[in-house]
C-alpha cells in the first residue's frame, strides 16, 4: 500500500478542559503525515454530537484505518465498527474485550499505565520516608476505567514496594471533568495525612494538584508532563499516544496490521514512564527509581493491574 493512498481519521474524546491528553495523538498522526506520507484528519466532535457521526463519516468515505481515542469512545467504536465490518478500526486506552460485540475489524491500542506508576510509587515512598512527616501517600481517581485502574494499582504497588507500612489512600471522583471536585477530594486526603497526591483524574486532577501545591505537599501528574504546573510536582507518569498511533500506522503502511484483539505498549516500547522529576529529588533517590525501572525492563518485577 502506497503511502499517498493511504488516510487515517483520528477522532477525539471530548473530555473538556485542555490537559493535554489528547496532544500526544496528534502528534503520532503529524509523524506520519511528516515521515510515512499517509493523509491524517482530526475529528472533534461536538459534546452533543456523540462520537458516531465521526466515526461513520471516516468509514464512508473509505479511509484506511478509523483510530478513536479514549475509553468514552467504546460504546461508539463498537456500533459502527459491527455496521462497517470491512473498515478497519482502531481505539486507544479500550481493551479489545470492553467493546461488547468485540468486533474482528478493531485493535485496541492499551499501555502498561501500571509500570510507570509502579516507578510514581516508589518515588512518592522514597521522598516521604526521607522528609520527617508522617507516611500517607493518595491518588484521587476519576472513573474507575481499566487505564485508571492500572495507574492506581502500579501505583500503590510502587509505594509498598518501598514500605510495606506505608498508608495508600485513594478516592473517585466519578468525574474526569470537574476540577473544584477535584480540589475537594485532595483537601480531605490531605487533612488524613498525604503528602504526595497523585491524580489520575484529567481536568478534574487539576484541582487535586491545585491543593497539593496550596498545602505544600508534593503533586504527581499524569499522562504527560505537568512540571510546568509548578515546583511541587514531584514528577509525572506519562504515557506516550504518539508512540502507540505512529506505530499502528507504520503497521498498516507495511502490511503488518492486524485486527480483532489488544496491542500493549509497555516501559521496553519507551511508552510510558516518569517525565521530569523534580530537583529537589536527591540523587541516591533517583539512582534508586532507575534501578527499579531497570529491573522491570529486565521482566524481574511482577506489577498488579487491578486495585486490591
Amino acid at each position: 500500500m502506497s503511502g499517498t493512498q493511504l488516510r487515517v481519521g483520528l477522532i477525539f474524546e471530548v473530555l473538556g478542559g485542555d490537559t493535554g491528553y489528547g496532544r500526544g495523538a496528534y502528534l503520532g498522526m503529524e509523524r506520519a503525515v511528516r515521515e510515512l506520507g499517509i493523509k491524517g484528519r482530526l475529528l472533534v466532535p461536538a459534546p452533543k454530537e456523540g462520537y458516531a457521526p465521526s466515526l461513520i463519516l471516516c468509514a464512508q468515505q473509505g479511509y484506511d484505518l478509523v483510530l478513536a481515542m479514549g475509553f468514552g469512545t467504546a460504546a461508539a467504536v463498537d456500533a459502527v465498527a459491527s455496521r462497517f465490518p470491512e473498515t478497519r478500526f482502531a481505539i486507544l486506552d479500550a481493551p479489545h474485550d470492553a467493546l461488547p460485540n468485540r468486533p474482528k475489524n478493531v485493535q485496541a491500542l492499551v499501555f502498561a499505565e501500571e509500570e510507570a506508576s509502579y516507578l510514581a510509587g516508589c518515588l512518592a515512598a522514597l521522598m516521604v520516608a526521607h522528609a520527617p512527616g508522617g507516611h500517607v501517600i493518595s491518588s484521587v481517581a476519576g472513573q474507575p476505567v481499566p487505564a485508571v485502574e492500572r495507574w492506581i494499582a502500579g501505583f500503590q504497588a510502587g509505594a509498598k514496594r518501598v514500605d510495606p507500612d506505608i498508608t495508600t489512600l485513594n478516592s473517585y471522583t466519578h468525574t474526569f471533568l470537574d476540577r473544584l471536585k477535584g480540589r475537594s477530594v485532595a483537601l480531605g486526603q490531605i487533612a488524613r495525612g498525604s503528602r504526595v497526591l497523585f491524580q489520575v483524574a484529567g481536568t478534574c486532577g487539576l484541582g487535586v494538584l491545585e491543593a497539593a501545591k496550596e498545602h505544600g505537599v508534593w503533586g504527581i501528574g499524569v499522562d504527560i508532563d505537568q512540571s510546568e504546573l509548578g515546583s511541587h510536582i514531584l514528577t509525572s507518569a506519562i504515557k506516550r499516544l504518539d508512540i502507540a498511533v505512529f506505530a499502528t500506522i507504520e503497521k498498516l503502511l507495511d502490511g503488518t496490521y492486524e485486527t480483532g484483539g489488544t496491542s500493549r505498549f509497555y516501559l521496553r516500547d519507551d511508552a510510558v514512564g516518569l517525565a521530569t522529576i523534580s530537583d529537589e529529588v536527591p540523587d541516591a533517590i533517583i539512582a534508586e527509581v532507575e534501578s527499579v525501572a531497570a529491573e522491570i525492563l529486565a521482566g524481574d518485577v511482577t506489577i498488579p493491574t487491578s486495585v486490591r
